[in-house]
């Protein structure tokens, strides 16, 4: 079984799961764009830190979803990929 496979099932099983799935999907879709960026350009945390003037731990817990980031924080770390930060509502 692969993991969608899985995702549909336990999804179907328990709706609450899904509701929780999708209210973290934006916190989610925002970390895989860092490292997608990131790793685009071959940095490593520590140097997308370093560009940024932050500690390489702030990036590791952003990336592995244990940091709330402020939108500050968010448009720093846009800058340092050469990005730009943009929040929208559907």
């Amino acid at each position: 079984m692969t993991f969608e496979e899985y995702k549909k099932k336990a999804f179907a099983e328990d709706p609450e799961l899904y509701k929780e799935y999708k209210a973290l999907e934006p916190e989610y879709e925002i970390i895989r764009q860092i490292i997608k960026a990131r790793n685009e350009l071959n940095l490593t945390q520590k140097e997308l830190a370093e560009k940024i003037g932050i500690k390489q731990s702030n990036i590791s817990r952003l990336e592995s979803g244990n940091y709330n980031p402020s939108l500050d924080f968010l448009k720093k770390v846009a800058q340092g990929l050469g990005k730009e930060l943009h929040i929208e509502f559907r």
